[in-house]
């Protein structure tokens, strides 16, 4: 049973986008703070009617989220 919903978050075009890597969840924000918080109420529409155990969720998980920066160059 996974404990961790994980995220990407990264720049789009015009806003920062999130993405999970472990359910079909796609949100976006115009700062990090909006697009996190989106996530998390996302997050808990998806999961609201769900089968946790089917998905195999741990009741109350986690949401980490990873920003990517710009590249480096070296």
């Amino acid at each position: 049973m996974k404990k961790i919903i994980l995220f990407k978050v990264y720049k789009g075009e015009k806003k920062f986008v999130g993405e999970c890597l472990d359910l079909p969840i796609i949100t976006e924000g115009y700062t990090i703070d909006e697009v996190c918080q989106n996530i998390k109420e996302a997050t808990e529409l998806y999961l609201e009617n769900e089968n946790l155990e089917k998905l195999e969720i741990s009741p109350n998980p986690s949401i980490v989220i990873n920003i990517a920066v710009e590249e480096i160059y070296v």
